[in-house]
Formats: C-alpha cells, sequence, structure tokens
C-alpha cells in the first residue's frame, strides 16, 4: 500500500511539473567562445538535477568500494567469533552427554579462538579428566589458572572435585581451604568439604559441617541424623579405651543430638569396654527417661559392678512398661544372675526364650545351670545356642 502511495505521488509530481513547464517560457545562455549554447530553463534543471544525482551515486559507489576491505574484515571476524561461540557451546554440550573426546576438541577450538578462555581451558580439564588423561588434565589446569582472574572460583571448585572423584583426598582439601579463605562457603564447597572431612576421617569438622548444611537447608534433619551419627560414632571409637576421652567428647555434643539411642548405645559400649560402667549406666537411664529403645536395655543388662540392686530395680520398673521385650527380660535375668537370684534370673530368661528364641539367652541359661551344678541343662542350653548361633 505505501508504495503504490509513493507511486502516485510521483506520478502526480511529474503532471505538476508538466504543466508547470509549459508556463514557463525562460532560457539559459551558455557562452564558450567560440560557442553559444542557447537552453530551456527546464532542461537546466533537469541536467542539474541529473548531474547532482548521478555525482551522489558515484561518490557513494567510490566510498563503498574503498571500505569494502575494511567491511570484509569484520564479517570474517564476526564469523570468527560466532564459530568460537558455538564451538564453547558445544564443548559444553558434547561433555554433557559424555562425549569427552569430541568436547575436549571443541573446548581446544574456543580456547584458541580466545573465546571465553578460562571457561574453556575448564571445560577442556574436565573433558580430559573423564578420558583419564592425566597430562592433558593437568596442562589445560594451568591454562585455567593463568586466567584466575576470569575463573578463579570455577577452577578451584573444579580441582576440587575432581580430586574427591579421584579419591585425592589431601589435595582436594587444599583447594577447599582456599576457597573458604576466600569466603566462598556455598553449598557445593560445603558438600565437598563434608565428603573431604569423612574420608579423611575427620569427624568433628564433619559434624561441623553437617550442621552448617542444616542451617542453609541443603540437608534435611533426616538426611544429617545418620552422617552425624557415623561421625560421632567414628569420634567415639577413636577415643576408646579413654573413659575420660569418651565423656569429655560426650559433653562437647549437643543436646538434641544426644538424645540419638544408637549413638548412646554406642557410647555406653565403649565406656563398658573402658571399664566406665558407672557412666554407661547413667547414660542408658537417661537416654530410655527419653524414649524406650530394646537395644539399650540389652547393654544395660551388661553393665556389672556398682550398685546391681538399684539397677535392677530400674529394670523392673521398665518391665511393667513394656512386659514383652525380650532384651528387657534378657537383661533382668543377667541382673539377677549378678545378684545371685538364680531363681528369678532362671524366670526372666525363659520368659525371654518364650518371646524370641535366641542364641544370648541359651548361653545365659547354661552357665546358670553350670552354677547351680546342673551340668545336664546346661549341655543342652550351649547345643541350643549352637544351632541358633548357626543360623
Amino acid at each position: 500500500m505505501r508504495g503504490l502511495m509513493w507511486l502516485i505521488g510521483l506520478f502526480a509530481l511529474a503532471a505538476g511539473l508538466a504543466v508547470a513547464g509549459r508556463y514557463n517560457e525562460g532560457y539559459a545562455l551558455v557562452v564558450w567562445p567560440p560557442y553559444r549554447i542557447q537552453i530551456s530553463i527546464n532542461l537546466l534543471l533537469v541536467l542539474l538535477l541529473g548531474s547532482f544525482a548521478a555525482l551522489y551515486a558515484l561518490s557513494r559507489l567510490v566510498a563503498r568500494t574503498a571500505a569494502l576491505p575494511r567491511a570484509v574484515q569484520r564479517f570474517r571476524a564476526r564469523k570468527s567469533r560466532e564459530r568460537a561461540s558455538q564451538a564453547l557451546y558445544d564443548a559444553a554440550r558434547l561433555r554433557i552427554e559424555g562425549r569427552f573426546g569430541q568436547a575436549l576438541k571443541q573446548a581446544t577450538q574456543a580456547y584458541e579462538a580466545g573465546e571465553s578462555p578460562g571457561l574453556a581451558a575448564l571445560l577442556a580439564a574436565r573433558a580430559a579428566h573423564s578420558l583419564r588423561d592425566e597430562d592433558r588434565y593437568r596442562e589445560w589446569l594451568a591454562k585455567a589458572a593463568a586466567r584466575d582472574d576470569e575463573v578463579r572460583v570455577a577452577r578451584l571448585m573444579t580441582e576440587a572435585e575432581l580430586a574427591v572423584e579421584g579419591r585425592r583426598f589431601d589435595e582436594a582439601a587444599e583447594c577447599i581451604a582456599v576457597l573458604q579463605a576466600g569466603g566462598q562457603r556455598h553449598i557445593a564447597a560445603l558438600r565437598l568439604a563434608l565428603r573431604t572431612a569423612q574420608a579423611r576421617g575427620n569427624w568433628v569438622e564433619a559434624v561441623r559441617l553437617v550442621r552448617q548444611l542444616v542451617k542453609v537447608k541443603a540437608l534435611t534433619a533426616e538426611q544429617a541424623d545418620p552422617v552425624k551419627r557415623r561421625a560421632h560414632q567414628e569420634g567415639l571409637r577413636q577415643r576408646a579405651g579413654d573413659a575420660q576421652a569418651l565423656l569429655a567428647y560426650w559433653q562437647e555434643v549437643p543436646r538434641d543430638e544426644q538424645k540419638d539411642a544408637r549413638l548412646v548405645g554406642e557410647l555406653a559400649r565403649a565406656l563398658l569396654a573402658s571399664g566406665e560402667s558407672a557412666a554407661a549406666q547413667k547414660a542408658i537411664e537417661t537416654q530410655l527417661a527419653v524414649a524406650w529403645d530394646s537395644n539399650l536395655a540389652d547393654i544395660y543388662g551388661r553393665c556389672e559392678g556398682g550398685d546391681v540392686r538399684s539397677r535392677l530395680v530400674n529394670a523392673e520398673e521398665w518391665l511393667k512398661r513394656h512386659p514383652r521385650d525380650p532384651q528387657l527380660l534378657l537383661s533382668l535375668g543377667r541382673l539377677c544372675v549378678q545378684s545371685q537370684l538364680w531363681g528369678k534370673a532362671e524366670s526372666y530368661l525363659d520368659a525371654s526364650l518364650a518371646i524370641l528364641p535366641g542364641w544370648e539367652a541359651h548361653v545365659e541359661l547354661a552357665r546358670l545351670a553350670e552354677r547351680i551344678g546342673r551340668t545336664d541343662d546346661a549341655n543342652r542350653h550351649y547345643r541350643a545356642a549352637a544351632e541358633l548361633s548357626r543360623r
């Protein structure tokens, strides 16, 4: 529609000029001795306009021809940048696809073209690491390090992550330390630090990192509990045999984490092994006052020395609330043996066997029978214990 309007306008202008030219009888005289040229004003105007248009077109042609080399150079540079950008994109895509050889090739092309060279070097390093090419992996890491102004944090994260994958935990710890010194404590760095601390047996640091991850909602409480339990268990095992060290470590554990029954069981066993039966008894009683746990009741019966009568009274109180707990009945049998209450001991042990047959109850009954001189009963229980232990 716009073109049609222009066409109509041009026709109208031409018609107007033709009509106006009929009333213009003027002429122009051009003298160039010995020549004299006389032309109408209308033709002179047309010639002047035509000459101007021709000169303008010629000047534009000359200018464009002169600028052509620079335009070609800019075009080639733009195409080169586009190819380099595409190579960088392809390198990232191919690595995700698992085509590591092609990813390395494209990352090399992007690096050589100067397209985000730090990022290209990191992509090449990751691809080389996936290809198990250690030499090229180190070479590309060195090139990335030369571009630390561009990718320092990314390089350190890459080194730490790949070191953890390669089980080079000391190297990973060094990278993580540099990251943390620079204030980098984001979720990915904390997770890498946790894996490194666990692998190196630094359980105090592992617990600290788990708490941080829970605080930033990178771990739920359900996900964090097994990790904290494992860390505390290892911490207790490292102090096995030293009752004072065990108790000092336990005092440092937050109250909410002390309520883990499995962890209390680990502490109680460690204290019993180090000869601190009273402390083990107290830890179990504190936990069972919060929540019942059959395994703790079983350990409670293994406590020796001290006030056996008070332990027996506590266990009988628990039995009122848990009358069919086989582990509690087994513990009561052991406590009665310690108190030399042979009849009650046999009764509790028989009750435990009636609910859940187990080799431990048979062994306790066999030992009890030996003490009171019932050899046949002792042999029978030993045989039953041996049969159950083989199942």
